[in-house]
């Protein structure tokens, strides 16, 4: 099979579809990689390192969507990138396409694309493997981002997370006591801070209080959010339901009601956010105030630890692309229910695509 890697073109998106040593297992088994030059550059990974794995680099975005019968990227494709795309081809990435602009998702229609949503790819049990390190990172980063927004150069309060001694920590309020809500969790911890998770899922708060016995846990409501809003220096929304838009938990309401210069930090933004003041932002721009409120809310937060987090979604990831290349798009479809599910469109028709957002949709 011919294989695409192209470079991302998203702006902040230093994250690459496939690694030299991913080319090296793909190329070993016969398999054709085409590598766009300087694909790897964000994430560390020269042109040599994909050539002395028996990749080929390519000079044109062009050659390497036209030559591909699946494309491996990160980032959601850009419309000129769905047109370079052969009709009946196949694309593989965390796309996120329920917060897409609706041109895309048509193109991807009438191009019978074959789309992948590594997000979407769910084993039986209901776990989202592929997402799952993703999480990891996006919780891990969310503790030393907010460490820094608090800091008065940062537009913050001028709050340690930690503290000192005769001084309190920082208060934290985490809603969502998942992958996502507990790595923050920890991370949180480490630093020093004073944190509170809240969630619907009361076994789930107890397997957080096992993990972090020094945190408050408090079963998720209304009136609960509103109460540790109130006091809180920091809020994370870590909010996640497969295929689906996240619920708001937050509301304006709740936001207006918060301490000025409080910090939330929208980690669900990616499909959709769980706040309703939230909105897309970039690691460029990556906060506004609402309400008082500095909200932080960019969608593609582990790119900007490209290698780490490259190497981490294709650990989970390779298994399935292997799948795909070895067998077939069709097949591997047919044979593995996980892949499946993870099914956006498929000749010209939606499979599992998550709902479409009701907030302004993303590029």
């Amino acid at each position: 099979m011919n294989i695409g890697i192209p470079k991302e073109r998203r702006a902040f998106e230093y994250r690459v579809g496939m690694s030299p040593a991913g080319v090296q297992m793909l190329s070993s088994q016969g398999h054709i990689c085409y590598i766009e030059h300087d694909a790897g550059l964000g994430a560390g990974f020269s042109d040599q390192e994909y050539e002395q794995a028996g990749g080929r680099i390519a000079y044109s975005p062009h050659e390497v969507f036209g030559r591909a019968d699946l494309l491996l990227k990160v980032a959601r494709p850009m419309i000129d990138e769905i047109e370079w795309l052969r009709p009946g081809t196949a694309i593989a990435g965390l796309l996120h396409l329920g917060s897409a602009r609706t041109d895309k998702i048509d193109a991807l229609l009438e191009n019978n694309i074959t789309a992948i949503a590594y997000e979407q790819i769910q084993l039986e049990d209901g776990t989202v493997p592929v997402r799952r390190p993703l999480s990891q990172i996006g919780g891990r980063l969310a503790a030393q981002i907010a460490a820094r927004l608090m800091q008065n150069d940062a537009g913050g309060k001028g709050i340690l997370l930690g503290g000192v001694a005769g001084v309190p920590p920082a208060e934290v309020v985490i809603i969502g006591a998942g992958i996502a809500g507990t790595c923050a969790t920890q991370a949180f911890l480490g630093m020093g801070a004073h944190v509170t998770v809240l969630d619907v899922n009361f076994n789930a708060l107890e397997r957080i209080f096992e993990k972090a016995p020094g945190i408050v846990t408090m079963v998720y409501n209304p009136v609960n959010v509103a109460r540790v809003c109130a006091y809180a220096d920091v809020v994370v929304g870590a909010v996640l339901v497969p295929g689906e838009r996240p619920p708001i938990v937050v509301t304006r309401e709740i936001v207006r009601a918060m301490k000025p210069r409080a910090i939330i930090m929208d980690i669900s933004i990616d499909e959709g956010g769980c706040v309703e003041t939230s909105r897309p932002t970039t690691h460029e721009h990556p906060t506004f105030i609402e309400e008082g409120t500095i909200h932080y809310c960019v969608p593609n937060m582990p790119s900007i630890v490209a290698r780490t987090s490259t190497y981490a979604f294709l650990n989970a990831a390779f298994p399935f692309i292997q799948e795909l290349v070895n067998k077939g798009i069709e097949k591997a479809i047919a044979e593995n229910r996980a892949i499946e599910h993870g099914i956006a469109t498929y000749q010209g028709e939606f499979r599992h695509l998550s709902h479409l957002s009701t907030m302004e949709p993303q590029e």
